[in-house]
């Protein structure tokens, strides 16, 4: 498959979408280099997301405050879902509601989502080692240990939640669990835009961090169902329904294969090596294919643990992501 084509330029910052909405998107799209929205009318704003460390969002911010006078004082803020790299800068947006589905929520309040553990996995690796060579170049840019508390959600929801912002209306959408155990799509019926947070990954393997796969298959179908012209992904250019369509495809395609390679009892590592990508070479980190096939494996499972001390995935995906450099 070739790369996702887009009418819109991959470009840092932000880009208006008309209407009062926008998108912030910071190629090229890898781990942590997440995107943003923001959705504004009658002098009031929302923003979808924040960004993986108070430096970066703070720009962020600063950007959308140029460019549009309702983002002086934002009344909301929608996170898509838990992962630090679209909530992180929570802190940065004073005295605005924090939106979110209530699993989000949850996930949020565990210190697994906590900054001060990826700031310190990010100083405690060896960067001699295949692992930790990995790890500093995929976090490297970032500064967690400034981040600090990170203010969890005001306002929860299950299923949908419609909100105003002037006259315009937002339907919030939760879709998971599929990436993460929470997410929620954010939808602007009368402009045809929607941000997605990591419900999308455009030109990039997306990460199963919790499934079932099928809920995020679903997801794209709900997409394609809607009445939509410009979606803003999670990681990756502004896209439209063909962007939908391709991850779909992928979702069904890795879900057959670490199915009949799981029925033929192919461990994780092996099933990751052997399922071929050559349909999606153009696309960047293709080692979560370990990540991929792992949740898909605890799917076919029943949910159920292996035996034994359970895997080292983040070692694989070095493993894999340094063998297919060369």
């Amino acid at each position: 498959m070739s790369r996702i084509e887009s009418k819109w330029a991959y470009t840092k910052g932000l880009h208006d979408l008309g209407n009062g909405c926008y998108g912030y998107l910071q190629p090229d799209g890898s781990w942590g280099w997440s995107n943003a929205g923001l959705i504004s009318d009658s002098g009031e704003s929302m923003l979808v997301d924040t960004l993986f460390d108070l430096r970066l969002t703070q720009e962020m911010l600063d950007t959308m405050r140029r460019a549009e006078p309702a983002a002086a004082r934002i009344g909301a803020v929608v996170n898509t879902h838990s992962n630090g790299d679209h909530t992180f800068g929570n802190r940065l947006v004073e005295g605005a509601e924090f939106i979110a589905s209530r699993a989000c929520a949850e996930e949020m309040s565990h210190d697994l989502g906590d900054p001060r553990r990826l700031a310190e996995m990010a100083r405690g690796v060896d960067a001699s080692s295949e692992l930790g060579a990995y790890m500093s170049e995929i976090f490297k840019s970032f500064d967690f240990a400034g981040v600090g508390h990170v203010p969890g959600p005001t306002i929860t929801f299950e299923g949908q939640l419609e909100r105003r912002v002037g006259n315009k209306t937002v339907r919030l959408i939760q879709v998971g669990p599929a990436h993460t155990r929470g997410d929620v799509l954010a939808y602007v019926p009368a402009d045809r835009v929607m941000f997605t947070g990591d419900m999308l990954f455009i030109n990039g393997h997306p990460i199963i961090w919790a499934g079932p796969v099928g809920n995020w298959i679903k997801a794209c179908q709900l997409m394609l169902d809607l009445d939509l012209e410009t979606i803003v992904p999670g990681h990756g250019p502004i896209t439209d329904k063909s962007g939908v369509a391709a991850v779909k495809g992928y979702l069904e395609y890795i879900n057959k294969e670490a199915r009949r390679r799981y029925d033929a009892g192919m461990g994780i590592f092996e099933a990751a090596q052997d399922i071929s990508l050559s349909d999606y070479s153009s696309w960047g980190d293709a080692e979560r294919i370990v990540l991929n096939v792992a949740a898909l494996y605890k799917e076919f499972a029943g949910g159920k643990k292996p035996q034994g001390p359970p895997p080292d995935l983040f070692a694989m995906m070095a493993r894999l992501h340094a063998s297919r450099r060369g």
